[in-house]
């Protein structure tokens, strides 16, 4: 017991001394404060003006408040009196420690680390490599899409709903090849690329499953990745952006997307079940007065492997394995159908990227393991570059709330860091599979994607296996 006692006066002993070490504004109770405020309105407290001199503060605060010195308040003094006129109030005394307080309170919210739960196996339901995620918001749910064209729809607690088999009039199903799949939320639609130099666009009906209303066809090369966007505040205005194995960067722009897509030839039935084709000559030479075609062909002949449209900056973002145009930024021109564009070049190239819009920060996923944060309107160096791990990066994705960013590497290591330090806070790794990985290369389509989804939610692929893990750590408001 005598052990214990000295121990317990040790930890005491130990937590003065830490908090003898804090600042002063740091130290200060309510009752501290309030007892400040008193001071300050006291009727001789400098001509009843409500201000005190650097003399009258730290004699008064001092003597009146148990706690800290005279220099410790001649030094809070000097922090609160910005303008140096030598005088301080009680507004400006109160509004300095509601700023100290909430810049404490950033940085320990930086300093969180996330907590993960166990590691979920979701049902087997895809019997080759998985294609792509994606995420439904409205209501919460995901879809995922292998190469042979199989849908699997999944709830917001990732119960798996229902399955669907994407089939094509062009492709025999065993010779079906699926490359990507996105969302169009604002038109309740998905759009599906395929290796036959095709697009379909089709409505997701529980009763009749796949049905296909577009088909999009005759792209010079095929579509390995695809981007949508759509105005929160006009579901007319939404683009699709495209990326191809031939280094193209093309997009649709639609003009009256809830409408219709595309438009429908007069002598053509109306009947939304007839699937309508659409030729891409079609659309770039202005046939279809509701959209129209933005492209460029920077990347030469270097396959693009991540496509996205910025509406903050009013941009389109590309990259590339290449070391040369690396990573391209068409910016659109107002009535034009021009493109004005800036490349960034990354040695041994990049496989991913993500945009934050509030630090206006683009995040690289590199071939040469580096992790960089770009400036959009600075293509000499990066603002910052994050090393650690020990293969290449193929995924990044940011976490706007809490200034941080995941990573994922073929070393199989998950890492999370703190934009602002650019320090690594958190390392995962063993919960992905040794062997059997797939990962794309020239020689095959996209096989691996990892992504952080809101709302908390993390998951990576590994071959045909869809595993998944829920980031619960709840983010404050």
């Amino acid at each position: 017991m005598a052990a214990t006692g000295k121990q317990l006066l040790n930890m005491a002993e130990d937590s003065v001394r830490e908090k003898s070490t804090e600042r002063l504004e740091n130290r200060l109770t309510i009752h501290d404060f309030m007892r400040m405020q008193e001071f300050f309105k006291l009727p001789e407290s400098n001509d009843s003006t409500g201000t005190m001199t650097r003399e009258e503060f730290v004699d008064k605060m001092s003597t009146a408040v148990q706690q800290g010195t005279k220099e410790e308040y001649g030094e809070l003094f000097d922090k609160i009196d910005l303008i140096r006129d030598g005088l301080i109030d009680w507004d400006k005394l109160t509004s300095f420690v509601l700023l100290e307080l909430y810049e404490r309170d950033e940085r320990a919210r930086r300093l969180v680390i996330p907590h993960w739960k166990d590691l979920r196996f979701l049902p087997l339901i895809h019997k080759d490599a998985v294609q792509n995620v994606t995420l439904l918001k409205s209501p919460i749910s995901y879809l995922t899409v292998s190469r042979s064209g199989l849908l699997g729809c999944w709830g917001e607690s990732l119960k798996l709903q229902r399955t669907l088999q994407i089939t094509t009039e062009a492709v025999k199903p065993k010779d079906l090849w699926v490359t990507s799949l996105v969302a169009l939320p604002n038109v309740n639609k998905v759009a599906v690329s395929f290796t036959s130099k095709e697009i379909y666009f089709a409505e997701l009906n529980s009763k009749q499953g796949f049905s296909c209303q577009y088909r999009l066809q005759g792209f010079g090369g095929t579509v390995i990745c695809m981007d949508y966007w759509y105005n929160p505040h006009d579901g007319n205005d939404a683009i699709l952006t495209m990326g191809d194995v031939c280094g193209q960067v093309q997009a649709i722009v639609f003009n009256t997307a809830l409408i219709s897509l595309f438009e429908r030839p007069s002598n053509s039935t109306e009947d939304e079940n007839v699937t309508m084709t659409v030729t891409w000559q079609e659309l770039v030479s202005g046939y279809h007065k509701c959209c129209y075609v933005l492209r460029h062909k920077l990347h030469d002949k270097e396959w693009v492997r991540q496509v996205a449209y910025i509406p903050s900056l009013d941009v389109f973002l590309s990259v590339t394995t290449s070391s040369t145009n690396t990573l391209v930024l068409a910016w659109r021109e107002k009535l034009s159908p021009r493109l004005t564009t800036t490349t960034f070049h990354v040695a041994q190239g990049v496989n991913a990227f993500d945009f934050h819009s509030r630090l206006n920060l683009i995040a690289t996923a590199g071939v040469n393991r580096h992790v960089c944060l770009w400036n959009p309107y600075v293509t000499s160096k990066p603002a910052g570059v994050l090393e650690g791990h020990s293969d290449s990066v193929i995924a990044v994705r940011f976490i706007t709330e809490r200034k941080l960013l995941f990573s994922f590497g073929k070393d199989k290591v998950l890492r999370i860091w703190d934009i602002q330090h650019q320090l690594c806070i958190q390392r995962i790794s063993g919960s992905f599979p040794k062997n059997g990985t797939r990962f794309r290369q020239k020689q095959s389509c996209q096989s691996q994607e990892s992504r952080y989804m809101p709302p908390l939610q993390f998951t990576a692929l590994a071959g045909n296996q869809l595993r998944c893990w829920i980031y619960c750590y709840l983010l404050a408001d």
